[in-house]
């Protein structure tokens, strides 16, 4: 007896929810108690929580972390390391880096004796820091710099009036709506609209095992999300490492080709997607796009200023993006900082091709009343709001944000800033906001759901983009200013390369020196003052945004682009 579709995607939840969490846990044996408390009924979980911070040791220093305590959990945690055996050492490392502080670990590693334990944890450390690799990485991941599939297009003669017809995209994603909503997903799901608009019918897979991966419980093959086909690739058991993931996603794709028989395959980053892609396009003799959304490597750098570009992570990240880069017929990427990153890693520049980050024209109505939310906010009609949508990530540089706003309400002037987001960085903030005496003018609402971001937008008088000047700032274009500016709000950023590709200082915004807060103060306080300039910066900026920046006009780029791939002759048969 065959099961019904809902009994069975509940047992593959189960099955590989529980392997999954094995594989973790095998690993990381210190985050039990972490992942325990955490699943715990609210009430029990403070009982818990309670007995553990009476108990003492290590077991305080998990109640504190889960209470939320991160600065009196490791205070506790190097305490306690005083005069503790090796073996408890040991465990607050393994703490230290389930919690991911590897700079408290390698603290904590001080204090073990030479001997075989130390370098058993020194390698761990090693491991979790990118310092180090695992031992099989190296050969596991053969070179794909090879003749791609077809190779034919040179994008400054493409429009030379010779039509193909593309019928079929098979875009391959990390993940996607409806479950993951943020800027990569939603480019996406805008490419996908657009194109489906264009003529062209879009699929979208995610990758193996998403969204269990995340911990999301759905196991449908497939949903539709606005008339758009979101395919799943779900095992039944979670992949050991890598590799066997890989050889798992080309199992379950092969028959997803073979049924929908795509003209093109279209890889957003990072490498799993290109190489699961690339791997496809041999097999079926497809031709194979790789869009370049950011370099996680130089994003991987940023979030710990002890990481460095020699780091083994590093370089191993760096050359299998650049090893998909290779084997790919048609390199897409987001901005010409971007563009140039890719070419002086050895890709010929006529295949390389740049769609810009858009918009959807909804964005381009006029933006809804901002006084629900100012009023939500206790913001008076007459105060200046500085807001930004923004992942709260260190190198966002909200800090200067916030450090601008205190400098303005010094000189007098009203202001506040409006941080719309989530991230790693969300309560370092907080705490920021109240050492520069703003916790009562500096507001944020966390992550809110895509169609509330305008009512935020038109609560906001100037939008802030204050990043800082690092390797990752200066190649990466974002989404959120762009929507911003089609909205018709003046932005002020950071003069780094990606960002001067979006904001022309004096003509839809101005510029200003990274982690400068009194130069953004300056800035800011000009622009409080003149209205009247404010509404020119927001005029300019969306007529530009208007002119080159929706996703229809981004999915006449991509038709264009697969047309000149598959040269003067249809694809064939699958």
């Amino acid at each position: 007896m065959v099961p019904c579709p809902a009994v069975r995607n509940t047992a593959k939840t189960i099955s590989f929810t529980a392997t999954l969490a094995w594989r973790h846990l095998r690993r990381e044996p210190a985050r039990v108690p972490l992942l325990a408390l955490r699943v715990c009924p609210g009430g029990l979980r403070r009982v818990v929580r309670a007995v553990l911070l009476r108990t003492g040791g290590l077991a305080r220093v998990y109640a504190l972390w889960d209470a939320g305590n991160r600065t009196g959990s490791l205070d506790t945690l190097r305490r306690s390391a005083h005069g503790a055996s090796p073996r408890c050492i040991a465990r607050m490392v393994a703490f230290a880096l389930a919690v991911e502080r590897p700079r408290t670990a390698r603290e904590l590693l001080a204090g073990l004796p030479e001997g075989p334990r130390r370098v058993r944890l020194e390698r761990e450390v090693a491991l979790a820091t990118g310092r180090a690799l695992p031992s099989e990485t190296p050969g596991r991941w053969p070179d794909l710099t090879v003749t791609p599939v077809r190779r034919t297009a040179r994008y400054d003669t493409m429009n030379d009036g010779q039509s193909v017809p593309v019928t079929r995209v098979l875009h391959l994603v990390t993940n996607a709506l409806p479950h993951t909503n943020a800027g990569y997903t939603q480019r996406t799901h805008r490419i996908a609209l657009g194109q489906r608009a264009s003529g062209m019918e879009p699929h979208v897979v995610t990758r193996l095992g998403y969204p269990l991966t995340k911990g999301i419980a759905d196991a449908r093959p497939r949903v539709r999300v606005e008339g758009v086909d979101y395919h799943r690739l779900l095992p039944w058991f979670a992949p050991a490492d890598g590799e066997r993931e890989l050889r798992s996603s080309v199992r379950r794709a092969v028959p997803l080709v073979e049924r929908l028989r795509p003209d093109v395959l279209h890889a957003a980053s990072n490498h799993r997607n290109g190489r699961l892609a690339l791997e496809l396009g041999r097999r079926f003799g497809v031709p194979v796009v790789y869009e370049v959304r950011g370099f996680l490597e130089e994003s991987w750098l940023s979030r710990d200023a002890s990481r460095s570009t020699s780091d083994a992570f590093y370089r191993e990240e760096r050359r299998r993006e650049t090893a998909c880069m290779s084997a790919a017929d048609l390199v897409v990427t987001l901005g010409r900082a971007m563009r140039d990153e890719i070419v002086a890693r050895g890709i010929a520049p006529d295949r390389v091709l740049v769609v810009p980050n858009a918009v959807e024209e909804g964005f381009l109505e006029p933006l809804p009343s901002g006084s629900g939310v100012r009023d939500e906010w206790g913001v008076g009609p007459e105060e200046f709001v500085v807001g930004t949508t923004t992942s709260c990530y260190g190198y966002e540089g909200l800090d200067t944000l916030i450090d601008a706003v205190a400098l303005l309400r010094g000189r007098g002037v009203p202001a506040r800033a409006l941080v719309v987001g989530d991230g790693p960085e969300l309560d370092a903030l907080r705490d920021h906001a109240a050492a520069a005496g703003v916790a009562d003018s500096t507001h944020f609402p966390g992550r809110v759901a895509a169609g509330e971001i305008r009512r935020y937008h038109a609560a906001m008088d100037v939008f802030a983009v204050p990043r800082r000047d690092e390797r990752v700032t200066r190649l990466v274009t974002p989404l959120k200013p762009v929507e911003a500016m089609a909205g018709g709000l003046p932005v002020v950023a950071s003069d780094l390369p990606a960002l001067r590709e979006l904001v022309e200082h004096g003509e839809t915004g101005e510029l200003v020196d990274p982690g400068s807060s009194r130069e953004l103060a300056g800035c800011l306080e000009r622009l409080a003052r003149d209205a009247r300039l404010r509404a020119g910066y927001g005029r300019a900026g969306r007529a530009r945004v208007t002119g080159e920046r929706t996703w229809n006009a981004a999915a006449r780029r991509y038709l264009d682009a697969y047309s000149a791939l598959l040269g003067e002759k249809p694809l064939g048969p699958v």
